[in-house]
């Protein structure tokens, strides 16, 4: 049974998520368009920027840790690398095996195509398996 407490953490891990997608954009746009910084430079900025504000809320707002930092962190990586890549073999399966990339579909004048479909469903599975990770693995 999923308790009003496991709820309000997950919401607190959603919003923390919202920051950093804020963060690592903020961060792109800057460098990139403003600065003149290589784009995949500016892109991998960013998303350090993102992983850093990730870890720091997560431990102290989400989860509310006090253990080591620097375990911490490592743990923090490994999880993200593990579901970064349950993500991206979701994406991909449901993209070229399954065959949903090329399919269209429009609804109210916006096309969605099969690959947006199968992006949602792999952040879906991203987010879910990284908040698990995190709250067996890394801020236990």
């Amino acid at each position: 049974m999923v308790k009003n407490s496991d709820i309000r953490q997950f919401m607190k891990f959603i919003t923390v998520g919202v920051m950093n997608t804020l963060i690592t954009l903020a961060v792109i746009f800057l460098l990139k368009s403003l600065l003149h910084v290589n784009p995949w430079l500016s892109n991998a900025a960013g998303y350090i920027a993102g992983l850093l504000n990730a870890f720091f809320w997560n431990k102290a707002w989400v989860f509310r840790s006090s253990n080591g930092m620097s375990r911490e962190a490592v743990k923090f990586l490994a999880g993200f690398l593990l579901c970064y890549s349950l993500q991206l073999g979701c994406t991909w399966f449901i993209t070229d095996p399954l065959g949903v990339g090329e399919l269209l579909w429009t609804v109210s004048g916006f096309t969605f195509s099969g690959y947006a479909l199968a992006t949602v469903m792999g952040m879906a599975v991203y987010t879910i398996s990284n908040f698990i990770y995190n709250r067996l693995v890394t801020f236990r």
